[in-house]
This record gives structure tokens, C-alpha cells and sequence, in this order.
């Protein structure tokens, strides 16, 4: 990877707790860090921590995203329809509870998230994930540093 990759937050459901651990280390690392939502977002004023607020709509944050990622760019995304499109676009992909997106294991995510889909709309309830919860916060944070140290290596 280079020094000038970047990290894009798909932030309009990124828990506050993911937020302050992605500020925190684009504070430490320099990284340019980009949260992107169709809402306002208080984020610091920071020179490598950016904030775009796009259109409300469909997709509208997804598609800024994938407009502007480059190859060895880390998106941070619960939606797994835009994982797949970055991963294609040979970013890095990673959801709030530090799991990775992979091109091995996308495409069954996408089926599993199709499938559930289905069942919601037959009327059955699943529940939702449950609550994040500290031990997430902390993989994400383990993930993200292993991630980070591969970024700023020279």
C-alpha cells in the first residue's frame, strides 16, 4: 500500500464509538479519513479528518464512495452491496465490528443478505444484530491498527 491511502466512512449508521476509534487514529496517523453521510456529523476540525454530506437518498453516500475510492483504500460499511462494489474497485472493506469484506467471502454475504431480505419481506422477523457491544469495538480497533500498520509502511 501507499502513504496516500485513505479511509471513507459510510457514517450515516457508523456507532459513535467506531466514529471517536477512526478519529483518534487518523489524529495519530495522518491518514485522510473521510465520513460521508446525508446528515451533518460533528467531527473535529483536523487536517486529515474530512466530512462530505451528500444528498438524502438511496444510495446517495454509497455512490459518492465508490466515485472517489482508489485501489488500497479502506472502506468502513455495514452495507454489503457497497463492500462488493469496493472490493472490486481492489479496496479494502471492513464493517463497524471489525469484520473484513473479502472477494472470498462477499458473495456469500450478498447471498445471506438477499436471502434475509426475502424472509423480511415475507414477514418474518429477525431481529437485527445485536447491540454493539465493547468487545466489538475492540476487534475493529485491532483490525483497523493491523490495517493501519500495513498502510504506513514505507
Amino acid at each position: 500500500m501507499s502513504e496516500n491511502v485513505r479511509i471513507w466512512v459510510d457514517a450515516d449508521a457508523c456507532p459513535v464509538a467506531i466514529r471517536e476509534v477512526l478519529i483518534r487514529a487518523a489524529k495519530r496517523t495522518g491518514i485522510e479519513t473521510t465520513f460521508v453521510a446525508n446528515q451533518y456529523l460533528p467531527i473535529p476540525q483536523y487536517p486529515s479528518l474530512k466530512f462530505s454530506q451528500v444528498e438524502k437518498g438511496y444510495d446517495v453516500a454509497d455512490h459518492h464512495i465508490v466515485q472517489r475510492v482508489r485501489p488500497g483504500d479502506l472502506v468502513i460499511t455495514q452495507d454489503i452491496p457497497l463492500a462488493d462494489e469496493v472490493i472490486t474497485l481492489e479496496a479494502s472493506a471492513m464493517n463497524p465490528r471489525g469484520q473484513k469484506f473479502t472477494k472470498e467471502n462477499i458473495k456469500a454475504r450478498l447471498g445471506m443478505r438477499d436471502f434475509m431480505e426475502t424472509m423480511r419481506a415475507s414477514g418474518v422477523q429477525s431481529g437485527g444484530p445485536p447491540p454493539l457491544n465493547r468487545q466489538d469495538v475492540q476487534t475493529f480497533s485491532n483490525h483497523l491498527d493491523r490495517w493501519l500498520t500495513r498502510a504506513t509502511k514505507s
